[in-house]
C-alpha cells in the first residue's frame, strides 16, 4: 500500500465513501423509528452517487441500531448530507433517537467475490496529523456585526482537555459581512469535543447573547431546534494538507471566503483543493497549510501563510498555474462578493483577495499545542 508522506486529509481522492451511523434509540420508538428510515431510505435511494444501504439491529442492545452506506464517492454524499433537503428528511428521526455518532470512510480496499476495486484504481492512504477540524458558519441581522464580534471575542476558552484522549487545540472566528465562520481544531474524538465545548457556561453565555442577532432563530434549550440549527451551521472541512517541509516562523493564519455560482460550490471547493495540493509541493510556496471548508454554494479556505497576504495574491487565492483564474472565474460569484470581470488583470485579482480576506476576531490555541 503506497502512503504519502504529505500530511493531506481529502474529500476529493475518488475513493468510494462508507458512511457509519450509530443510533442509540429510546425504548419504545423502534417502530416510528423504522418507520421514519422507511422514509428516508426511499428518498435516498433517488440521490445521485448512492450505492446502496443497510439498516441494522444490535444482537445485545436492542435500543443501539446502525446504519451503513455506501457512495461513488464522498462529494455527492456530502452534498446531500448538508441539503436542505436532508434536514427535513431526518427530522421525523429525532424524536426517536436518544444519541447519534456518524462516521466516514474512504474505502481503499475490499475483498470479496463482488465489484472487488481493480489494483490501477486503487487509492493511495493519506498521512493524517491526528486532529480532526470542523467549522460552523451562520448569518447575524445586519447591523449587528460590530456587537456580534464583541462578543465572540470576548468570551473565557473553556478548557482545552475533554478527557484522556480528546483536547481543543485551536479555535479561529472571522467574519465576512454579517456571516459568521468559526473553524476548530481537535486532537481526538471530534463530537467529544463539540458536546464538551456546548456544556460550558462561559459557552453557553455567550451563544445565549448572540440569539437576538442571529437572522436564524433557534432555542437552545430545545433539542430539536438546536440540532436543526447546528445541523445547518454545519460547515465541514472537504480538504486539508501541510507541505511536508517545515512549517517556517511566523505564519499567520487567514481565511478568505469564495461564494460559488448557483449549483458549483463543490466544483470550487475541487478546484482550491488541487490547487493547494500543488502549493504543497512548491517550496517557494507562502501557502504552508490550507483547509478547505464547504457547504452548499459557500466556500471557505483557512490558510497558515508566510509573509503577508499580498505579497503574492495569486498564491494567496490558490489560482498558481496557467488558466486556473478563469477556472474560478467561472465558479465564483463574483457579483456576490463585489468583484465582476476578468480575474486575468492584477486589479481584479487584488480587488477579490481584499474582499475575500475575512476579518479575523478571535484566534485561540490551546497552551500546550
Amino acid at each position: 500500500m503506497t502512503i504519502s508522506a504529505r500530511i493531506s486529509q481529502s474529500a476529493f481522492d475518488g475513493s468510494r465513501l462508507r458512511v457509519i451511523l450509530l443510533l442509540d434509540l429510546y425504548e419504545g420508538a423502534q417502530q416510528q423509528f423504522l418507520e421514519a428510515y422507511e422514509l428516508m431510505r426511499k428518498q435516498v435511494a433517488s440521490i445521485p452517487g448512492h450505492i446502496s444501504d443497510q439498516l441494522c439491529q444490535s444482537i445485545e442492545n436492542p435500543s443501539q441500531w446502525l446504519i451503513t452506506s455506501e457512495w461513488e464517492s464522498a462529494p455527492p454524499f456530502l452534498a446531500w448530507v448538508n441539503s436542505e433537503e436532508h434536514v427535513e428528511t431526518v427530522r421525523p428521526m429525532h424524536s426517536c433517537v436518544r444519541d447519534t455518532r456518524s462516521m466516514r470512510y474512504s474505502i481503499l480496499r475490499e475483498t470479496g467475490s463482488r465489484d472487488v476495486v481493480p489494483a490501477a484504481t486503487e487509492v493511495a492512504a493519506r498521512v493524517g496529523d491526528g486532529v480532526a477540524r470542523h467549522a460552523l458558519t451562520f448569518t447575524v441581522k445586519p447591523g449587528s456585526e460590530s456587537k456580534v464580534a464583541e462578543l465572540l471575542a470576548g468570551y473565557d476558552s473553556p478548557e482545552a482537555r475533554v478527557d484522556e484522549t480528546t483536547r481543543l487545540r485551536r479555535t479561529s472566528l472571522f467574519m465576512h459581512g454579517n456571516r459568521v465562520v468559526r473553524a476548530v481544531e481537535v486532537e481526538g474524538d471530534l463530537l467529544a469535543a463539540l458536546r464538551h465545548v456546548a456544556r460550558q457556561p462561559e459557552v453557553r453565555a455567550v451563544e445565549e447573547a448572540l440569539n437576538p442577532y442571529l437572522e436564524q432563530d433557534r432555542d437552545l434549550t430545545d433539542p430539536d431546534s438546536a440540532r436543526v440549527f447546528f445541523t445547518r451551521a454545519a460547515l465541514p472541512a472537504v480538504h486539508h494538507v501541510v507541505a511536508g517541509r517545515p512549517a517556517p516562523a511566523g505564519l499567520r493564519r487567514h481565511a478568505l471566503y469564495y461564494p460559488a455560482k448557483e449549483g458549483r460550490g463543490m466544483e470550487l471547493a475541487r478546484l482550491l483543493a488541487q490547487q493547494d495540493e500543488a502549493a504543497a509541493d512548491d517550496p517557494h510556496s507562502p501557502v504552508h497549510s490550507s483547509t478547505v471548508f464547504h457547504r452548499d454554494d459557500l466556500v471557505v479556505r483557512l490558510i497558515d501563510i508566510t509573509g503577508e497576504l499580498d505579497l503574492d495574491p495569486v498564491a494567496s487565492l490558490g489560482l498558481k498555474g496557467s488558466g486556473k483564474a478563469a477556472e474560478l472565474e467561472a465558479l465564483l460569484d463574483g457579483a456576490a462578493i463585489g468583484v465582476e470581470g476578468s480575474l486575468t488583470t492584477d486589479r481584479n485579482i487584488n480587488r477579490l483577495l481584499s474582499h475575500a480576506d475575512m476579518l479575523p476576531v478571535t484566534d485561540r490555541t490551546s497552551a500546550d499545542s
